[in-house]
């Protein structure tokens, strides 16, 4: 049974007892989500691009693709987000996003992402279209070198070890354009060691309260 919990920072976060896991940090989802996708991601790249495309790896409540919507409004963004399990729309109408961001669009944007049919390409704004499907990750096909920004955000390796492999980055890696970053939240050496042997040179950046570092991955080929 999924719970929903508040974080440090006043916003929610989903926790499911059976894993053990939050859907975010505990330590604060929003200030986690900016910090690691979009400042070290979405900002990384905004000033090299006018498009980009984004591929989100573990869609999970919808938070990185509304924070990536409220950021991107000189951008022209198409957004692909996986996820193996989708959140119920009970579930996503319980989180307090918008009204924790403040943003008089957020209950809107955050309305019509979770309205959006999966499998299918649907406009969100003129610049921002969304695709969501249902899928692992592991089991699906993804077009070489069509996305500018990986959003790495699956379970933390001990939860999901088998989505943190050098199989899945190399998956990811072909995928990335040329001068094209992934961004995720797990620093562990392996985790390290797997972008590297799969083609990613791979940084190590300062994390959010409660986590020393962070990555961005970096496709120079």
């Amino acid at each position: 049974m999924i719970e929903i919990r508040k974080t440090d920072d006043g916003s929610h976060t989903l926790f499911i007892p059976g894993l053990n896991e939050h859907y975010h940090s505990s330590y604060g989802a929003v200030q986690e989500s900016m910090h690691v996708f979009i400042d070290a991601g979405l900002n990384f790249l905004s000033d090299q691009k006018t498009k980009i495309n984004i591929l989100e790896v573990g869609f999970g409540t919808g938070l990185n693709a509304l924070l990536t919507l409220l950021h991107s409004t000189n951008k022209i963004i198409f957004y692909h987000g996986i996820e193996a399990f989708p959140v119920s729309k009970e579930i996503t109408g319980q989180l307090d996003y918008p009204g924790f961001l403040k943003d008089k669009n957020a209950i809107l944007f955050f309305d019509k992402i979770h309205r959006v049919k999966w499998n299918e390409d649907m406009s969100i704004t003129e610049k921002f279209t969304l695709r969501k499907e249902q899928a692992k990750i592991e089991e699906i096909s993804l077009e070489r070198e069509k996305y500018d920004l990986v959003y790495f955000d699956a379970f933390a390796p001990e939860v999901q070890p088998e989505l943190w492999t050098e199989d899945i980055f190399r998956k990811l890696f072909d995928a990335t354009k040329s001068g094209g970053v992934l961004v995720t939240y797990s620093s562990k050496g392996l985790v390290k060691q797997n972008l590297r042997t799969s083609g990613f040179e791979v940084k190590r950046l300062p994390g959010p309260p409660g986590k020393r570092h962070i990555v961005r991955a970096e496709r120079r080929c």
